[in-house]
């Protein structure tokens, strides 16, 4: 039985880490993702669950204790955003090359410097090679969805998960949400059962060894072709989740792509604002759609381009800025992925929201409209747009 709740997102995230009941979790605070191992250290403190909860002094060091709890064979659970994040990097290259299956909520903050503690995704995107698996949010429900299906896709892929959600948009905001029954939720994720751990009385192993040149390729291929696998092992356990609760998850979600001339692409809450604008146009009678990839860590780079095939215009919309000198992730990826599958569309990318800049409908709806010319001349006359700046 679903039971109806209100919740903000870190509230949320929090609730499915009681009702998973990890063996440990470590954390450290850092704004806006502090409240989530606040209200997880009260149902500790309350003996709501059976959780080691670590109280660390950096985010270094949270990974550096969820490596070592994974490695002994617990599940393990962590949260963090921003300079949090990137005081982690060379942990998180040590998780994902150990194949340890972490659960790791971000929730995405801008990147000092300037200091600035809102919204936008250089945090996990600047870390977006590290080899986690990594699933972006549009609001609470998929936050808690997410953080509950995040274990199990986890553990069957042997990777860690990054569930990442927009900075106080989502984590502070709240919102009408359905919970799970806490026995449902235990069912689904399952005991983990480590194949090799370090506290395993019957095998004697050891972890995080010195490769040499050979055995370092190997073991780099290895976590490649894991990657790769984790698309059929996400969409596996998305169905499962679908049978328990009737929501519907996939690699990305498709709203109005069907018969779409133009389309946006986008990732987190700015899908839900881009969803208004798409809903606006299409009474006015303009074929307007959108795409929401969910996985981006996987990246569905066969998938993605079948359904852009029709359109006439594309924007691939980017909440981060690669400084490049030329454009941002999300744009450069899946270019590069309808490349190589011959698909040739008159792309832009838009680069907006950096730190925290609110973007609303009339700003989505202002990329529809450049897309609208686009169309009709099929000229792309610069690649890289700033989203409310007028050059």
């Amino acid at each position: 039985m679903a039971i109806r709740e209100r919740l903000s997102g870190n509230e949320a995230v929090a609730t499915a880490m009681k009702q998973i009941n990890p063996d440990t979790v470590a954390a450290y605070p850092i704004t806006p993702s502090t409240e989530v191992p606040q209200y997880f250290s009260n149902f500790v403190a309350n003996g709501e669950v059976t959780t080691e909860f670590i109280a660390v002094e950096s985010e270094h060091s949270a990974m550096s204790a969820c490596i070592g709890a994974s490695s002994a064979g617990g599940r393990v659970m962590s949260a963090t955003s921003s300079q949090g994040l990137a005081y982690m990097f060379e942990m998180l290259y040590i998780a994902a090359g150990m194949r340890l299956p972490i659960t790791l909520i971000c929730a995405n903050r801008a990147l000092s410097a300037p200091l600035n503690i809102h919204n936008d995704h250089s945090d996990s995107m600047g870390v977006r090679d590290a080899g986690f698996i990594q699933l972006y949010c549009e609001n609470n429900q998929e936050a808690y969805d997410n953080a509950i299906m995040a274990v199990k896709i986890a553990e069957k892929a042997n990777l860690p998960v990054m569930v990442c959600y927009d900075g106080f948009i989502t984590s502070h905001s709240v919102e009408n949400i359905m919970l799970i029954e806490t026995e449902d939720v235990k069912k689904f994720v399952g005991e983990r059962k480590p194949t090799q751990y370090l506290l395993d009385e019957e095998r004697n192993i050891s972890m995080g060894p010195m490769d040499l040149q050979k055995y370092y390729f190997e073991h780099r291929k290895q976590l490649a072709e894991a990657m790769r696998g984790a698309k059929d092992i996400i969409k596996e356990v998305s169905e499962e989740f679908y049978k328990l609760t009737g929501r519907k998850y996939d690699l990305y979600e498709n709203y109005g792509m069907q018969d779409a001339e133009i389309g946006i692409v986008a990732l987190s809450s700015t899908a839900g604002t881009a969803k208004d604008a798409v809903d606006t146009l299409r009474k006015a009678g303009v074929k307007a759609g959108l795409i929401k990839p969910r996985a981006f860590r996987p990246l569905p780079f066969e998938e993605l381009p079948k359904e852009l095939k029709n359109l006439k215009a594309l924007a691939i919309m980017d909440k981060c800025d690669s400084v490049n000198g030329y454009a941002a992730p999300l744009f450069t990826e899946l270019t590069s992925a309808m490349y190589s599958q011959g698909l040739t569309v008159p792309t832009v990318n838009y680069i907006y929201g950096l730190g925290g800049v609110d973007v609303k409908v009339d700003d989505i709806l202002s990329v529809y409209k450049k897309l609208n010319e686009i169309s009709k001349n099929g000229n792309v006359e610069n690649t890289t747009y700033y989203l409310g700046f007028e050059d």
